[in-house]
């Protein structure tokens, strides 16, 4: 059985083609900046991150660890942070002098990724640095500063490569909009 998702797309926001050229253009500009770094940490963001973060460290040809951070804002469903932020998953590895580099699929509000910041700076790492591949600066209520960006979106509810639609999608190749009228039924 074929499940097609053609009454959840409103249309492929970014194509898979286009997402695998900046993901690499990302993963040289970051081994530039690191050239110099023996301790890189790349910190995902799950679950969302996962799929940018395989792709990133690809490119990048430094050296360097990874480990996973879960952090939740939203409900299932949800479309928008509620505000409150907290630590699901916390991180395995000690991050006292390391170079940081936080890995997220979307940045929207900035309330998630600000909490995040906060408590990876307070773990007293050499740097903190942050990389996104999606911002959306119409939503943003915090100023964050990000350090890589793949796309700056409009306010669109996006799923795909990694983004979730109730938590299923996230394997698709490109990055979606989704269908409003289709939300709620599938």
């Amino acid at each position: 059985m074929t499940h097609s998702i053609d009454h959840l797309l409103q249309e492929v926001l970014i194509d898979e083609q286009t997402l695998k050229a900046r993901v690499a253009e990302l993963g040289a500009q970051i081994s530039r900046d690191y050239a110099n770094s023996d301790n890189l940490l790349l910190i995902c963001i799950l679950k969302g991150g996962v799929m940018f973060l395989t792709d990133l460290m690809r490119y990048i040809s430094v050296p360097h660890e990874i480990d996973f951070l879960s952090v939740s804002s939203y409900g299932k469903g949800a479309r928008m942070s509620t505000g409150s932020v907290r630590i699901d998953m916390d991180l395995k590895s000690v991050v006292i002098g390391k170079d940081l580099l936080i890995v997220e699929d979307i940045i929207d509000s900035g309330h998630t990724l600000q909490f995040v910041m906060e408590v990876m700076s307070a773990r007293k790492p050499a740097s903190v640095r942050l990389c996104t591949l999606l911002d959306k600066p119409s939503r943003r209520t915090i100023d964050i500063p990000i350090d890589y960006t793949g796309f700056v979106i409009e306010d669109k509810f996006v799923f795909g490569y990694g983004l979730d639609l109730d938590e299923k999608y996230r394997n698709l190749p490109f990055i979606g909009v989704v269908n409003p009228g289709a939300v709620g039924s599938e």
